[in-house]
């Protein structure tokens, strides 16, 4: 007899794990598909489950409440969650959705989760209609101070689209390699008007491409912070947050391999990896570090490299479409204290920089305390730098992730 976990078991378990705190919903998921040994298919029907009851929690608890107003004994909310983001938002058949989720429940209530999934069922139409009258903290399963945060920042039409955007389901993008392309590209890619050498893709991953350094699957909106640093060949640059190596790749192929690049990262056990990614990537003259930017430049990098990108740890605020749980891990107060440490890294950093040279200070935030107000921040202190050029990406512009980039000159 089989007595496997079912998949909606297991995501079941990672939800329940999820809301103790502590651990990524794609870490949960990963170990779960890892350790039963998940099909493809399995893996992408608990990654579904999971992501999109937390990407569409507020407005799914809100169902959960109409349908039976009180206290839910916990274990079995986030059964009733799961099961109605599978009719709800996955639009699963009502068989599978409903049947499989209530005989995971115990038989003591069991009647109890089938009576709220089936009555979930009657009242869809209500359900989906009235979703457009809710607040939009609840409509889109934001927190409400972000919501207001946004509208503040950005007016109501622009926070509406991005709320909109930031509950579907992200593509998967690549970049070719133009150093060491793959002899043919499959013909499920899908090429990105104006964006040569980018794809979004479709079906599994290209993983002999993967391992040969020959794509690199990463968010259009990596691009912007290389573009504005605007490496050139024989240049000696710095990559100060690197790990795992996505920008410094791109820097790599933006000058067909001919950098002379230092990669440090603030772990020492991310450096090997990181190197066997850009040799893939086809390095030459690359160099990996472990350093800490919140303490002082070594004094043998000061004022020697010709480029600095700094892509700051951030709050992930652009990339809440796929990175589901972050909504639920910010608060007003983490964004102040990432944003001094921000500031301290940039400190620090820029003086790697030598007189003429250049930085790009980077993030994937769209919250200006994290990033224009950073960089003024930093402006006000150095004299030395201005500022030249930045661009703040907003992922529903986009059709990818959020992301900001400034660059920074050293005129002294």
């Amino acid at each position: 007899m089989n007595t496997s976990p079912s998949v909606r078991h297991l995501a079941w378990k990672c939800l329940l794990r999820w809301s103790q705190g502590g651990i990524f919903a794609e870490t949960l998921v990963a170990r779960a598909a890892a350790e039963h040994k998940l099909s493809s298919a399995d893996r992408s029907l608990l990654q579904a489950i999971v992501y999109d009851t937390l990407r569409h929690l507020s407005w799914l608890d809100h169902i959960r409440q109409t349908l039976r107003p009180g206290k839910l004994e916990e274990k079995m909310r986030w059964l009733v969650l799961m099961g109605l983001c599978q009719l709800f938002i996955l639009r699963q058949a009502e068989h599978a959705a409903v049947s499989e989720t209530v005989r995971l429940a115990p038989q003591r209530v069991r009647g109890v989760v089938n009576g709220m999934l089936r009555n979930a069922v009657r009242r869809s139409q209500e359900f989906t209609a009235g979703r457009a009258k809710l607040p939009l903290a609840m409509r889109y399963s934001t927190p409400a101070w972000l919501v207001k945060r946004w509208l503040r920042e950005f007016g109501e039409a622009e926070t509406c689209a991005m709320l909109e955007w930031n509950t579907q389901t992200p593509p998967v993008y690549a970049r070719v390699n133009p150093v060491n392309p793959p002899a043919e590209i499959p013909e499920a890619w899908e090429a990105l008007p104006h964006l040569p050498g980018w794809y979004k893709l479709h079906g599994a991953l290209p993983l002999e491409a993967l391992r040969a350094g020959q794509v690199y699957v990463t968010d259009p909106s990596t691009r912007y912070c290389v573009q504005l640093l605007a490496p050139q060949p024989g240049e000696r640059v710095l990559d100060a947050c690197a790990a795992p190596g996505g920008k410094s790749a791109a820097m790599l192929a933006a000058t067909g391999g001919e950098l002379n690049l230092l990669a440090t990262d603030v772990e020492e056990f991310r450096l090997k990896p990181l190197r066997e990614n850009l040799l893939r990537a086809g390095g030459k003259q690359v160099q990996v570090a472990q350093h800490d930017w919140t303490r002082p430049c070594p004094v043998e990098w000061q004022g020697v490299f010709d480029a600095v990108l700094l892509d700051v740890p951030c709050s992930n605020s652009g990339v809440l479409q796929r990175r589901v749980d972050a909504r639920w891990r910010l608060s007003a107060e983490e964004m102040t204290r990432l944003a001094a440490l921000q500031l301290s890294i940039l400190e620090q950093a820029c003086v790697a920089v030598r007189p003429g040279g250049r930085l790009v200070y980077s993030t994937c935030s769209i919250d200006r305390e994290e990033d224009r107000a950073v960089v003024d921040a930093f402006l006000a202190i150095h004299k030395e730098f201005s500022l030249e050029d930045e661009y703040l990406a907003l992922p529903h512009r986009e059709q990818a992730d959020g992301a900001y980039a400034a660059l920074l000159r050293r005129v002294k």
